[in-house]
């Protein structure tokens, strides 16, 4: 769930009933998890449009691609939460909606990356200081004072060569980049105990380089968050047997549909706090 409501004790009859804004966004946010929405709201689309125009002014249309801007697939959301990072400190999730800036030749992906090296040099190759090293409010005073697009609210804060291509890193030519950004004020969310802001992230790279290291990380992910959920990876598993012993078979689109209600309320379960992380 995007575009959050940011708490504000002074706005007309709201502040006679005071609700905290997390549960105003709960029903909205519940829909997008039961639609497997993927596509972000129009505000989030424009601020990747501006950005993207921003980095490729020197570009014709014929000379790039863009993929996307998609959210992030809420098994990796999860993964990223509690499971890869095993988090519980305030920290940032820098991709929570994506976009993928495809550049068809060398030669224009260098012009990119040396337009936001000369307009951002402060955050290009830096280790970023977030809240979980620096404390909320200096992370917060931080983030005010940086640098934003012309005219726009997004604030790049991270420049940095994918890692998945360590050998072109090495040599000091990589052909896929990473850039996160916040989108004015940053998002704060918190479930159970894990607290987090939210950014995005734009990848930028050579076509190629990119197509070639696309992998589908869904088993990946999954099988991180049975190992450190046992109690998930028990559930999930006599699930399953109970279905390889039933005499008959349901049609398939039925079988999908329960299974994807079952994905849900597990992962329901465990960001309610009803698992133990």
């Amino acid at each position: 769930c995007e575009d959050q409501l940011m708490d504000n004790l002074d706005r007309g009859d709201y502040s006679k009933f005071y609700v905290p804004s997390a549960l105003q966004d709960a029903p909205k946010c519940k829909q997008d998890m039961e639609e497997k929405k993927t596509a972000p709201s129009a505000r989030r689309k424009h601020s990747f449009e501006k950005l993207i125009a921003f980095l490729v002014n020197e570009l014709t249309e014929d000379d790039y691609d863009v993929q996307g801007p998609v959210l992030k697939p809420i098994q990796s959301l999860f993964n990223k939460m509690f499971i890869r990072r095993g988090q519980t400190a305030v920290s940032v999730i820098g991709d929570m909606t994506r976009a993928t800036l495809l550049v068809k030749n060398e030669k224009d992906l260098r012009v990119i990356v040396k337009r936001v090296e000369e307009a951002f040099p402060s955050i290009h190759g830096k280790e970023f200081q977030g809240p979980s090293k620096v404390g909320v409010d200096t992370f917060l005073h931080q983030v005010f004072k940086m640098k934003k697009i012309p005219e726009s609210d997004i604030i790049p804060y991270r420049f940095k060569a994918n890692s998945s291509q360590k050998k072109k890193m090495d040599k000091g030519k990589p052909l896929l980049y990473n850039l996160n950004f916040f989108d004015g004020i940053p998002e704060y969310h918190r479930v159970g105990t894990t607290e987090m802001f939210v950014a995005f992230e734009l990848q930028i790279g050579f076509e190629a380089e990119v197509n070639g290291l696309r992998v589908d990380h869904l088993a990946y992910e999954e099988g991180r968050i049975l190992k450190a959920q046992p109690l998930l990876k028990e559930y999930k598993k006599a699930v399953e047997d109970a279905n390889d012993v039933k005499s008959s078979t349901p049609p398939s689109s039925l079988m999908e549909k329960s299974e994807d209600q079952n994905d849900l309320k597990l992962i329901s379960s465990v960001l309610e706090g009803n698992f133990a992380n």
